[in-house]
């Protein structure tokens, strides 16, 4: 809107010079010839004059249009994911899950293929979470089937982000991550390097989940088990998180509450 209105301003004052211009050679009300020397001289000020304020005003729509390019051109992310051996990493029959005596989750099935992106649905409380950490190998008490592929990596991004805490070089060290690789993702990701000495703990909500995705990034896995990886991220790195899968098509089993990223990810879904 901003650079179509500056556009438009800019037309109106080349607009002026060029009436005045005309105005030379239109005859005057009383029938007179107009003086052309001095209604020329008035018009090249004029024009003079426009030219200095539609460059100002094209200049000021070159860089409103800058910022629309750097839209198009963030920086793109990259993944390493693995291939299987096997075409079945994951396989859960008849999966049940108590905390006491209360059932979280009864009677889950469903099978993980090489390429799936499984979205993971169901209602707050149905045991969305607990399945993920069941899968990336918790401890937790379940009743049932469950097989995971011999070997298989799982490269995990939890829901929470509450106990995130130490710099990044101690949390790189810590999930023996390459650290360099893992700073050069987050500044793709919009973090300052003034970020990098700072506790993690002092981060802000969406920058501690990009702390999460970014190790995720770091890791070559068979597939990648992400809880809500879009919780406080804006909307430019999310599209640099779509245009990453899109692109390097993992395996992936996620839960996820945006449904425009669902149907544009998710091969297939899960119900609980």
């Amino acid at each position: 809107k901003d650079i179509a209105r500056l556009s438009q301003a800019a037309k109106r004052t080349a607009d002026w010079s060029d009436k005045v211009e005309k105005s030379k050679y239109e005859p005057l009300a009383s029938g007179l010839s107009a003086d052309k020397g001095y209604i020329g001289h008035k018009a090249a000020k004029m024009m003079k004059r426009a030219k200095a304020i539609e460059k100002r005003q094209t200049d000021a729509a070159e860089e409103k249009s800058k910022l629309l390019k750097n839209l198009e051109t963030t920086d793109e992310l990259t993944l390493r994911p693995i291939e299987y051996h096997a075409d079945k990493l994951i396989e859960i029959r008849d999966v049940s899950i108590r905390y006491e005596k209360k059932i979280v989750c009864g009677n889950v099935t469903f099978d993980i293929h090489r390429g799936d992106r499984a979205a993971l649905r169901g209602k707050n409380g149905s045991g969305k979470s607990t399945i993920l950490k069941l899968l990336n190998r918790e401890d937790i008490s379940y009743e049932g089937n469950l097989r995971i592929g011999k070997n298989l990596i799982i490269s995990y991004v939890q829901q929470d982000i509450s106990r995130l805490s130490g710099t990044l070089k101690s949390y790189a060290k810590e999930n023996g991550i390459d650290e360099s690789l893992f700073k050069t993702i987050l500044i793709k990701l919009d973090f300052s390097r003034e970020q990098f000495d700072k506790d993690i703990a002092d981060f802000s909500q969406g920058q501690k989940k990009k702390t999460l995705l970014a190790k995720s990034l770091c890791e070559s896995a068979h597939i990648y088990i992400w809880d809500e990886p879009l919780n406080f991220i804006d909307v430019l790195s999310r599209l640099q998180v779509e245009n990453l899968i899109l692109k390097y098509s993992p395996t992936m089993l996620f839960v996820e509450h945006d449904r425009a990223f669902i149907e544009k990810i998710a091969t297939k879904t899960i119900e609980l």
